[in-house]
């Protein structure tokens, strides 16, 4: 499987609307390789112009080191697989998958043989004789996959291919997707609005907004050294809490001030925020650094506030508090005794903190 390079790509519309701005890209050979972001961040359409399905604007794109910008997508070597399946709903499983090979005028026994591999690689062999119309989502999104294994293609790519499934059968599926690349050793472009996903499947994740790249990293990088506030609220499951305040120094020592407390951040590994100090700043924390007791904590903050109301998720549960503007998520152990309405100290770990820049959301590293 190929490297894939993208060279200052950028999408521009008619009217001058860019929906991708000047990005540059390299997937590795073999890697998975997962776009994520929000509904109109040109992550589909980035995908689609490796695909060769939108026009590129500016730049250049290579797979396997040859520029494919003017080449038709039937000459890129790829293979897609899109979020609504586009099955022939007239032809049986095993017709669909052999279908861009017939056209091929592949010989049958080597049609034969490549359709009932992918159907062995993907376990649905039970169903090659079945119509879309008679399968389950999860089926039929098996056979679009097997439609584009038979191909051999030199790069996946996958455009929201879950996105139309039930939550089971997602994650049911997710791992099925993370056994297949192993199987096949596969270059693979993934496309996705879901967080969770890219976090599960990613070897690498690149998180856009408004057709900009605003991190390029690993799944755990980029969840514990997120770039900007961005990236910092985009990755996690809750978000991380965000409350606004301001640097000071107070005899020699630096604090972090709020309406509601003031935290001595002086022991807080981050020697830029001297650069800050009377700017207003943003502090963000994840929900499994704020507590209920004070336990082994020894660099730490109190707030004190009134739960408004508690999700219970099983071992788990997230307590939702707010402080005027600010609603704060803690999680905490289901064991932890906690009644809605009642006000509590919640301890923040003051070495798991982030502080972002108020203007332009950079973090202050």
């Amino acid at each position: 499987m190929p490297e894939v390079k993208l060279i200052n790509i950028g999408k521009t519309y008619e009217g001058g609307m860019q929906a991708v701005k000047d990005i540059s890209l390299t997937i590795k050979d073999k890697e998975f390789l997962v776009l994520v972001g929000p509904s109109g961040c040109g992550k589909s359409t980035t995908l689609r112009m490796v695909a060769g399905l939108e026009e590129i604007t500016t730049g250049d794109l290579f797979i396997e080191n040859e520029k494919v910008n003017d080449l038709d997508p039937s000459q890129r070597h790829i293979a897609m697989v899109f979020q609504n399946y586009a099955l022939y709903p007239h032809m049986t499983a095993y017709q669909n998958m052999a279908f861009g090979l017939k056209i091929k005028k592949v010989p049958k026994a080597e049609i034969h043989k490549q359709v009932m591999k992918a159907a062995e690689i993907l376990n649905i062999e039970d169903i090659l004789q079945k119509k879309p119309g008679k399968m389950s989502g999860g089926q039929r999104q098996r056979i679009a996959i097997g439609r584009a294994i038979v191909r051999r293609p030199k790069v996946f790519l996958f455009d929201e291919p879950l996105s139309n499934l039930d939550a089971k059968l997602r994650g049911q599926m997710r791992i099925e997707l993370a056994k297949l690349h192993k199987k096949l050793d596969a270059t693979i472009i993934y496309v996705t609005h879901d967080q969770v996903e890219a976090m599960t499947l990613g070897d690498r994740i690149v998180v856009m907004n408004q057709g900009e790249i605003m991190q390029n990293a690993t799944p755990m990088d980029l969840y514990l050294n997120p770039n900007n506030k961005f990236v910092a609220e985009f990755i996690g499951t809750p978000k991380m809490n965000f409350i606004k305040g301001e640097i000071l120094k107070i005899d020699g020592e630096l604090f972090f001030k709020n309406n509601h407390f003031l935290f001595n951040i002086s022991k807080v590994n981050n020697q830029q925020l001297e650069n800050h100090i009377g700017k207003e700043v943003d502090l963000g924390i994840r929900a499994e650094d704020i507590y209920a007791e004070v336990g082994n904590l020894e660099n730490y903050g109190k707030v004190h506030a009134q739960i408004v109301a508690i999700e219970l998720l099983g071992n788990e549960k997230l307590i939702y508090s707010e402080l005027e503007e600010h609603q704060l998520v803690a999680k905490f152990s289901a064991e932890q005794e906690v009644q809605i309405h009642t006000t509590i100290d919640f301890y923040f770990n003051l070495n798991k903190t982030y502080f972002f820049e108020k203007e332009n959301g950079k973090r202050i590293n």
